[in-house]
């Protein structure tokens, strides 16, 4: 083949320093919006993002040259100084790690659907509720004392 096609999509997911709930109501839509601006300058595609006071949801699609933990901290780090900038929240930090899951081109609207109700979603579930049960669906192993 003389050209690569690729479909590579992340549902990606982070939390705030010690799970704060600091993403208050009135300039949540503020981040959300620059977080996709982000996603696009470092050349990716956002196809959803969501949150809730304490953690993002965000579907974006990558290049195949994108290293996805540069890319993370990229967008961390830029979020975190807009956050200290616009809001002014000068404490406000993104936790350490976060969750990055691949998606199939045929679960894309799923996908999309469950981070557009993410307000919904969680007077139902925690955040570490639904962290375990994307990292058990997934196969992925992990130790719970690192969860909270």
């Amino acid at each position: 083949m003389p050209s690569t096609h690729t479909s590579l999509h992340y549902h990606l997911v982070f939390a705030t320093k010690d799970r704060q709930p600091l993403i208050a109501p009135d300039w949540r839509p503020r981040l959300h919006e620059y977080l996709g601006g982000t996603v696009r300058g470092l050349g990716g595609v956002p196809q959803g993002i969501r949150g809730v006071a304490d953690h993002v949801h965000l579907l974006v699609a990558l290049k195949p040259t994108h290293c996805l933990s540069d890319f993370m901290r990229e967008l961390k780090k830029a979020s975190s100084v807009w956050v200290a900038q616009e809001i002014p929240l000068p404490s406000f930090r993104w936790q350490e790690g976060y969750g990055a899951f691949t998606v199939s081109a045929s679960a894309r609207e799923a996908v999309q659907a469950y981070i557009a109700n993410q307000e919904q979603h969680h007077r139902a579930k925690s955040f570490r509720e639904e962290l375990v049960e994307f990292l058990e669906k997934s196969g992925v192993e992990y130790d719970a004392r690192y969860l909270d």
